[in-house]
């Protein structure tokens, strides 16, 4: 049975992921900033609600603890992320209207969050059989599509998201590259209908999830910092 640590994992595509995953027989940790908001979320799916708030140092240190000492930990999920450009009507805001604030936002959250619970997490992992890191990005992190006119993804007129993923991106690449024994991933679910864009996406959080499920189950023999969506690998 693999440990399973999501964060972000009351709504949306984490709480998706958490459902799929405990069906499917697994422990499973729903992290969430809001722990009655997670306690309701585990009751709807399974596993373990943990207070979890990735951009504070005490919180996410306490959820290490807890994770410790309910058995460890096989497979963490970096799923929490915010999209402050967009607005109420699901538009993201383009580069006239960036502000530092905003960056520094959306940074603290989809970035340095991730990077505050890797570094919790890490020797958890490393005890493990088979440790895996799956870090949830998006299309939009992809340097290739979002120069290209000919892709979609072009059109997509923010800053700070993307720039967060695409970072996100580089934190997979390096982590893979330092800890050889772990699987660790970056992963695009698609443009998915969930709170983070006004459900404008174009898919449902089940296809969404799938793929984050499919590179959380990895084996010891899987790809390690590769970046993948539903059909495959796809471009930096």
């Amino acid at each position: 049975m693999t440990s399973i640590l999501i964060s972000g994992a009351n709504k949306g595509l984490g709480l998706e992921t958490a459902r799929q995953l405990v069906a499917a027989g697994h422990t499973v940790f729903l992290g969430s900033r809001d722990i009655s908001r997670g306690i309701r979320a585990a009751a709807e799916v399974g596993g373990q609600p943990v207070q979890l708030d990735v951009t504070d140092d005490a919180s996410v240190a306490a959820a290490a603890e807890t994770v410790a000492a309910l058995g460890g930990l096989d497979v963490l999920v970096n799923n929490a992320g915010i999209q402050a450009e967009m607005d109420t009507t699901g538009v993201p805001s383009g580069a006239a209207d960036l502000t530092a604030d905003m960056m520094r936002t959306t940074l603290e959250t989809n970035v340095i969050g991730a990077v505050r619970v890797l570094h919790a997490f890490l020797p958890l992992l490393q005890r493990s059989s088979a440790p895996v890191v799956v870090n949830v990005s998006s299309g939009l992190a992809s340097l290739t599509r979002l120069s290209d006119p000919q892709q979609r993804a072009s059109h997509y007129p923010g800053v700070a998201y993307p720039t967060s993923k695409a970072a996100l991106n580089m934190i997979t690449v390096q982590f893979a590259k330092a800890f050889p024994a772990m699987r660790i991933n970056s992963v695009e679910p698609g443009f998915t209908k969930t709170d983070l864009n006004h459900h404008t996406g174009f898919q449902s959080v089940e296809e969404g999830a799938a793929t984050i499920v499919r590179l959380a189950l990895l084996g010891p023999d899987g790809p390690t910092g590769g970046y993948f969506d539903a059909t495959g690998v796809i471009p930096w």
